[in-house]
């Protein structure tokens, strides 16, 4: 038998958090929290997860993207995958979208909430097959 995989989920809507641990968990993933990136790049250290899904707009407008800067630079993590999930576009209203790009934003996809659940759980198995 397989081990589940292990997502950090960091963002700081608790009705957010609990609703796609609910969705992750149901589809067997082991789900550990973060309520900021500080305290989410400390369990990523500690936990080791397979896969971090990971808001922009936290303390601080840009503190997803500087995490994801963050994570790239630790020798542990920086093959974990991550994923942005963003309502950045939306609520400051840029004229773009964001890509992943090796040195800006290294991550392996950007989401824009709201993500509709089918469309989250199919980055999640693809980036921790």
């Amino acid at each position: 038998m397989t081990k589940p995989k292990r997502i950090l989920l960091v963002d700081d809507d608790p009705a957010f958090v609990e609703a796609n641990k609910e969705l992750l968990e149901a589809e067997g993933y082991v789900v550990d929290t973060a309520s900021d990136g500080a305290s989410g790049l400390a369990k990523a250290k500690a936990r080791k997860p397979d896969l971090m899904i990971l808001d922009v707009m936290m303390a601080c407008d840009t503190e997803g993207f500087d995490v994801s800067r963050e994570v790239a630079k630790i020798p542990q993590l920086k093959d974990m995958p991550v994923i942005i999930l963003t309502g950045i576009r939306r609520a400051k209203k840029l004229p773009f979208g964001f890509e992943p790009d090796e040195t800006w934003l290294p991550v392996k996809a950007v989401l824009e909430k709201p993500v509709p659940p089918e469309k989250l759980l199919e980055a999640v198995a693809k980036y921790t097959a």
